[in-house]
């Protein structure tokens, strides 16, 4: 496996830094992680799926937004970010040395969450969307769900969520699941909140959390 950074070229603005993971031989997907609004694409969760992923065929790529490339901790305006995960894309779609069979989305919180907005909106074409925790309301505010795009995507859906998680309440989550046109999975991780930290008192490493996820999403790719 070859581990690659790159450069990735935004219509109109600056490149942005990027990771790929690029198997011996490509016989699966190529998967794009897009991180949350309080961390990067060094993540340790996107480092170890990715990781997995390549390791059983698939080409991965993780990117960051431009504010975190300049070391700022407000995300990019939406139009900013919907460019930034385009060019992404683009890059994994246009670069015929990775060729993957087909491509998937995926994305912690915020970016899963403007994924499958320009996906919804048919700014961009995967065979799958990955969601590492959807945040489907604001703390303390379930009852104004983030919700309606979700209704037009028309591609299959894993959804990774915590029991704990402040931002997806899980019973909201399951009316949104079952009002969706396309088939879906969902995968919960007991005791994880946002980020899928479980109480130490559970004795579950994250790695094996992390190890578990992999193993899912090898399992529904």
């Amino acid at each position: 496996m070859k581990v690659k950074n790159i450069s990735i070229q935004l219509e109109g603005r600056d490149a942005v830094s990027g990771i790929i993971n690029v198997p011996e031989t490509v016989a699966g997907a190529g998967v794009i992680f897009a991180h949350g609004a309080n961390n990067d694409m060094h993540t340790p969760m996107f480092v170890h799926l990715a990781q997995g992923l390549a390791e059983n065929g698939c080409v991965c790529l993780r990117f960051n937004f431009p504010y975190r490339d300049a070391l700022r901790k407000s995300p990019d305006s939406q139009q900013v970010l919907q460019k930034t995960w385009i060019g992404a894309y683009q890059y994994l779609k246009d670069h015929s040395e990775h060729q993957p069979q087909r491509i998937l989305a995926a994305g912690k919180s915020m970016g899963g969450r403007v994924a499958s907005q320009i996906v919804a909106g048919g700014m961009i074409k995967v065979d799958g969307l990955i969601f590492l925790g959807y945040p489907l309301h604001a703390a303390g505010k379930k009852e104004q769900l983030r919700d309606s795009h979700l209704y037009d995507i028309e591609t299959r859906m894993l959804f990774f969520a915590g029991t704990r998680d402040p931002l997806c309440d899980l019973t909201k989550l399951a009316g949104v699941l079952k009002s969706l046109k396309i088939s879906w999975d969902l995968e919960i991780i007991e005791g994880g909140d946002h980020s899928f930290n479980l109480p130490q008192s559970m004795g579950i490493s994250q790695d094996d959390i992390y190890s578990g996820m992999l193993k899912k999403i090898i399992a529904w790719l």
